[in-house]
């Protein structure tokens, strides 16, 4: 396999976006951002997604040093996946980029098509819930 890292764009824009890139890994961060995951919990948190492609993507994150990847020596095997701290660091960013969505969903009259943001932790969107209208954020429910 090739180096990871001789793969990412030079551009620092371009390479975040290629890091998080994928209809997946925003979401797979999210479940992550709260603590270390076993493959069968993420799995049924997105019974949406396949198997192959949940292992694709944890590799890849895993690869470019956002999610760490903890082996059990136990049987049977057991393995844990954990954001690390360069991961965790993606939270406000992946937070900045569904806030921006709402905004642009708004601003082209779409919100009523508008999903949740499967990024924001749990504690994110009890704030959100109380945060008036007005605000930089909409009421979850309202989205």
């Amino acid at each position: 396999m090739a180096d990871p890292i001789k793969r990412l764009p030079v551009l620092p824009a371009e390479r975040a976006l290629k890091v998080i890139a994928g209809r997946w890994k925003p979401i797979i961060l999210y479940h992550l951002f709260d603590g270390p995951r076993r493959l069968s919990d993420l799995k049924r948190q997105m019974p949406e997604i396949s198997q192959k492609v949940l292992i694709q993507q944890l590799r890849e994150m895993e690869e470019h040093g956002i999610v760490h990847r903890e082996v059990y020596r136990q049987v049977p095997p057991r393995v844990d996946y954990s954001a690390t701290p360069l991961g965790l660091s993606l939270e406000p960013v992946l937070l900045a980029l569904c806030d921006w969505g709402r905004h642009h969903a708004a601003e082209l009259d779409d919100l009523d098509r508008l999903a949740d943001c499967a990024v924001m932790p749990p504690r994110r969107r009890a704030e959100a819930q109380r945060m008036p209208a007005g605000g930089t954020r909409l009421p979850v429910g309202q989205a």
